[in-house]
C-alpha cells in the first residue's frame, strides 16, 4: 500500500468528517473562520446543477466508470462529488452504530397538514438581507444558496416545515460533521450535571494517560469549552500541519512499515505539546471533542455512541440509527464521525429546547442545558467569528451573542441545529456547500433563521 493512498485515506478519516474537503484552503477548515475574499466568487455550479441525481454519481448497476465515487482515492469529498458523499459516509470509512434499539419509534409531532402547508408556503415567501448585502433574499432562494440537503423547523414542539433536496431522503443519513461535538459535549454536560463528572478537576483524573502533553494542566471544563493551549494547526496549505498528523493517527487503514507516528485518536492526543496557556481564549480545535469523548468513555465506562444510543436515541425514539466513523483502534470520532437523519437531529435540537425532556419523559438533568444557556465567557471567545462577536463557546455548543436565546451545533458545509429559546423554534439543517467554512453560510443563514423566529414569534 503507497503512503500516499494511505495519507489520503487518513485525511478523508478527519476531514470528510468534521473538518473539511481536499483541496479547501485553509479559510475554509473551520466552523466559523472568516471567509477569504474568494466567498463573493461564485461556485463552479449551482446547487440545482451540482445535485447528485442531476450529476448522475452512482447510478446505474454499475455506474459508468466517471460517475463512480470510490475510496481510497481521497478526492470523494471535493465538491461536486461531496453532494453525493455526504450521504454515502459508510462506504467509504468503517463505522460503529448508534442504535436506537428495537421498539417502535416515538414519531416526531406534526402540524396538522393544512397548517403545515400554510406555513411552509409562508416561511417560503419570508423576505431577509444577507450579512453585507443590500439585495433581499427569499427563505425558498436560500436554501439553493446554502446547497440545502435537508431543512426541518418545530415551533411549539410541532413538526411545521420539512424538505428534502440533493441526496437526502426523510428514510436517509447525512454526515453531521463537527455537529458530532456538541453530542458529545451534551453527553459530557449531561454527565456533569449527574455528578459524575468534575468540570473543575484536571483532565488526568480521568485520563491520566495524557499527562505529558498539553492536556495534562487543563481542567475537563478548560477542553469543554475549547480554551486549552493545543500546538496543534488545521491549516490544510501546510504539510506539517497537526491535522495531517492527527489524520494519518486516525486513519483506519493499515500503517506503512515505516509508520512510527501515533495509532489512533487517543495516542495521538496524548503527545500534543503546549501552545500557550490553558483556559486563557478560545481556540476551536477538533482534538477537544475526542479529549472530552476520552473523559465520557471513562466516566461512562461506555463509547461515545454507546452512551449516546443508552441516554439519547434509544429513549427519544429515534427514527434510524445513527453511525460514527472509527479509527483503526475502533474509537468513535467524538469530533466530527455521525451520521444520522434529519428528524433525529431535530429531536436533539427538541431535547435541547425542553431541557432534557422529549415525549413527555425526561432523559436528563434541566442543569445540562442551564449549563449551555449560560455560556461560556464572551472575552475568552474573542472576535475571530465576526458573525458571532459576543457571544461564546461552551460544552462543545455555540452560543449565539443574545444573551442565550439560542444555542448552536454547527458543522462545515453548513450543517446546522438551531435552538432560539425565546421562539420555541428549532431548525435542523443538513448541507453539503461547495465550501467548509460556515462563514460562507453565515451571511445568508443567520439573518434567515432570525427572519423565521421573528416570523413565529407572532403566530
Amino acid at each position: 500500500m503507497s503512503w500516499s493512498i494511505t495519507k489520503a485515506a487518513a485525511l478523508a478519516a478527519v476531514c470528510s468528517a468534521s473538518l473539511a474537503a481536499v483541496a479547501i484552503s485553509s479559510a475554509g477548515a473551520q466552523e466559523g473562520t472568516k471567509a477569504s475574499s474568494s466567498s463573493t466568487q461564485p461556485p463552479p455550479l449551482s446547487a440545482q446543477a451540482s445535485d447528485p441525481r442531476v450529476m448522475g454519481w452512482m447510478q446505474g448497476f454499475p455506474p459508468p466508470p466517471d460517475k463512480i465515487i470510490r475510496q481510497p482515492q481521497s478526492d470523494y469529498f471535493s465538491f461536486p462529488k461531496l453532494r453525493w458523499s455526504v450521504c454515502h459516509l459508510r462506504q467509504f470509512l468503517p463505522t460503529v452504530r448508534i442504535s436506537r434499539g428495537i421498539g417502535d419509534p416515538v414519531p416526531l409531532a406534526y402540524a396538522e397538514a393544512p397548517m403545515v402547508r400554510r406555513r411552509t408556503s409562508e416561511i417560503n415567501a419570508l423576505t431577509f438581507t444577507p450579512l453585507n448585502s443590500n439585495t433581499p433574499m427569499t427563505w425558498e432562494q436560500s436554501l439553493g444558496a446554502n446547497y440545502t440537503d435537508g431543512m426541518l423547523i418545530m415551533h411549539r414542539g410541532q413538526v411545521i416545515y420539512e424538505q428534502y433536496n440533493g441526496c437526502l431522503t426523510a428514510d436517509g443519513v447525512h454526515a453531521a460533521m463537527s455537529m458530532t461535538k456538541s453530542l458529545t459535549g451534551l453527553l459530557a454536560e449531561i454527565l456533569v450535571a449527574e455528578g459524575k463528572i468534575d468540570p473543575n478537576a484536571p483532565v488526568t483524573k480521568y485520563v491520566p494517560e495524557v499527562k505529558n502533553s498539553a492536556f495534562g494542566t487543563a481542567t475537563v471544563r478548560d477542553v469543554m469549552n475549547m480554551t486549552t493551549g493545543l500546538d496543534y494547526s488545521e491549516d490544510y496549505t501546510d504539510p506539517n500541519a497537526g491535522v495531517w498528523k492527527y489524520a494519518e493517527a486516525a486513519s483506519p487503514l493499515p500503517k506503512p512499515a515505516d509508520y512510527k507516528g501515533p495509532n489512533g485518536y487517543w495516542e495521538y492526543l496524548a503527545q500534543i505539546k503546549p501552545e500557550g496557556r490553558n483556559g486563557e481564549a478560545f481556540h476551536y480545535k477538533t482534538p477537544n471533542a475526542d479529549m472530552v469523548g476520552w473523559i465520557v468513555t471513562r466516566a461512562s465506562n461506555r463509547s461515545v455512541a454507546d452512551l449516546a444510543s443508552e441516554r439519547l436515541w434509544r429513549p427519544m425514539g429515534a427514527e434510524q440509527s445513527a453511525y460514527m466513523t472509527v479509527d483503526g483502534n475502533g474509537v468513535p470520532f467524538a469530533g466530527g464521525g455521525l451520521s444520522a437523519g434529519l428528524r433525529d437531529i431535530a429531536r436533539l435540537g427538541l431535547l435541547v429546547m425542553n431541557e432534557g425532556v422529549i415525549n413527555g419523559n425526561r432523559l436528563f438533568p434541566a442543569a445540562a442545558v442551564q449549563a449551555l444557556r449560560r455560556g461560556g465567557d464572551p472575552r475568552k471567545f474573542g472576535d475571530a467569528y465576526p458573525a458571532l462577536k459576543g457571544g461564546s463557546y461552551t460544552g462543545l455548543w455555540w452560543i449565539y451573542p443574545w444573551d442565550g436565546k439560542v444555542v448552536a451545533a454547527r458543522g462545515v458545509h453548513g450543517q446546522a441545529i438551531y435552538v432560539d429559546f425565546e421562539a420555541q423554534m428549532v431548525i435542523a439543517r443538513f448541507a453539503s456547500m461547495p465550501w467548509a467554512s460556515n462563514a460562507y453560510n453565515d451571511p445568508v443563514s443567520m439573518p434567515a433563521f432570525r427572519a423565521v423566529a421573528n416570523y413565529l414569534k407572532t403566530k
